[in-house]
């Protein structure tokens, strides 16, 4: 039995038929079957790549294919996956909400979606209770979800509420139309005024929880920059402090943490790339990393929306403790 085989079994609810054109020769095999209007997504793309869903020329290709002009793409498209999640009323503090879009401030500690370990409050949970209608494209673990924040990450997020508009923001964030700006708090003194880091990330070996910087070929491409909004003067416990506004042009996870990290300037507080003792933290219990601004064209109606979230209380008071210096 071959890989196809296993997954044919499954039930198909249509079949799409793609022939490639002039325009598209030498394109990804993912990159075009997320470009399929029923796909929508690249990510959903690969999985359908994986679970022999696709084929090319009647052939399973893998999604690093460059399809070629005359070929034919036929992309099955399975029913939508039964969730077991359950629906749980947790307040959300939602910041603006219509038909297609949510945008919402993610308060700290709380996991975005259902992973081991999370299986329940997470934000999909309160999601499903606070709306009847979400985004399909991430599956049935995801509904909504346009992209994440780290667990102790604070701040602004986008949700889709409908198919269309879960697809557009996900474009938009790939192709970095939206602005997404981040407050850091790090440790030690950074002399220039703004930055940027350009440093390739991959998954940390042997831990599956840390990211690092790396050359290797599994490593993906990333870029934050960084523009300096306070310093504060060396103390007892520590060498001082650097209040940062960070924007990312791309979505790796734990980017903003390991980027600092990376140029000597790690996070107060964070529990896996910082550095310090208690002391020299502030005793915060968590990263002091907050999702402060967010601008982008409503992904239906095109008007240009911003949203900006004041600092929550446990990382303003470490900044009012600091003002001194």
């Amino acid at each position: 039995m071959t890989e196809f085989d296993s997954f044919a079994e499954q039930s198909i609810e249509q079949v799409i038929d793609s022939v490639v054109n002039a325009e598209n020769a030498g394109t990804r095999l993912d990159i075009f079957v997320g470009a399929v209007p029923e796909v929508g997504t690249r990510s959903r793309a690969a999985r359908y790549i994986e679970e022999g869903l696709v084929l090319v020329d009647e052939l399973v290709r893998n999604k690093k294919y460059l399809v070629q002009e005359g070929e034919t793409v036929s992309v099955q498209i399975p029913p939508p996956r039964v969730t077991t999640l359950e629906p749980e009323f947790i307040p959300l503090d939602i910041r603006y909400e219509d038909e297609e879009i949510i945008v919402l401030s993610k308060e700290a500690g709380m996991v975005v979606h259902p992973a081991p370990g999370h299986r329940t409050g997470t934000l999909v949970n309160a999601l499903l209770a606070h709306s009847i209608e979400l985004g399909k494209l991430q599956g049935t673990e995801r509904p909504g979800i346009v992209h994440r924040l780290d667990m102790d990450t604070s701040g602004l997020m986008l949700v889709g509420k409908t198919d269309r508009a879960q697809s557009r923001l996900q474009d938009a964030i790939r192709t970095r139309v939206i602005d997404r700006r981040y407050m850091a708090l790090v440790h030690g003194w950074i002399a220039p005024e703004t930055g940027i880091i350009d440093a390739p990330i991959a998954r940390a070996q042997g831990d599956k929880l840390r990211m690092r910087i790396s050359d290797s070929e599994r490593a993906k491409e990333a870029q934050t920059t960084f523009k300096v909004l306070q310093r504060f003067e060396p103390g007892r416990y520590d060498d001082g402090f650097t209040l940062v506004e960070c924007k990312l042009f791309t979505g790796r996870t734990h980017q903003i943490r390991v980027h600092m990290r990376y140029i000597g300037h790690a996070i107060v507080g964070d529990p896996a790339y910082g550095r310090g003792t208690l002391p020299a933290n502030h005793y915060l219990q968590r990263q002091f990393l907050h999702s402060y601004k967010l601008s982008f064209a409503h992904p239906i109606t095109g008007e240009e929306m911003f949203f900006e979230d004041d600092l929550p209380e446990d990382l303003q008071v470490v900044i009012d403790g600091l003002e001194p210096r």
